[in-house]
């Protein structure tokens, strides 16, 4: 995996705002979830991996093509945590007729790793 950008409030709207590409979105939420790349075993270390998502994701999903995949993200957000976009970062959503799927993904993806950062004490300068 290539180098990723650290997981603050400004890469959170850097994925909001599409200005980062969904390769790097999906390594994010990856490593956030426990996955690691082998590069010398061309393998997936799941080692740190929550045993239900191994279990039904053995390697990292595409959250962006995977409809599935975004649903366990979406419901794995504990409650509490599910309007951090909207109350945190002040996001307003997407214009209606101006976002589709991947919009709603990213936006799903971004609110998980907020939640994430909120949940483990991660700074959100």
């Amino acid at each position: 995996m290539s180098k990723l950008p650290p997981l603050n409030t400004e890469t959170l709207w850097q994925i909001l705002n599409e200005e980062l590409d969904d390769d790097t979105v999906n390594q994010l939420v990856w490593h956030y979830l426990g996955y690691r790349y082998d590069p010398e075993t061309s393998q997936w270390d799941c080692t740190n991996v929550p045993p239900d998502w191994y279990e039904n994701y053995p390697e990292p999903p595409d959250f962006i093509e995977s409809r599935p995949a975004t649903v366990k993200l979406t419901r794995s957000i504990p409650k509490e945590n599910k309007q951090l976009l909207k109350e945190q970062l002040g996001f307003k959503g997407y214009k209606i007729g101006e976002f589709g799927p991947r919009q709603t993904r990213r936006a799903t993806m971004a609110n998980w790793l907020l939640s994430y950062m909120k949940d483990t004490g991660l700074s959100q300068a």
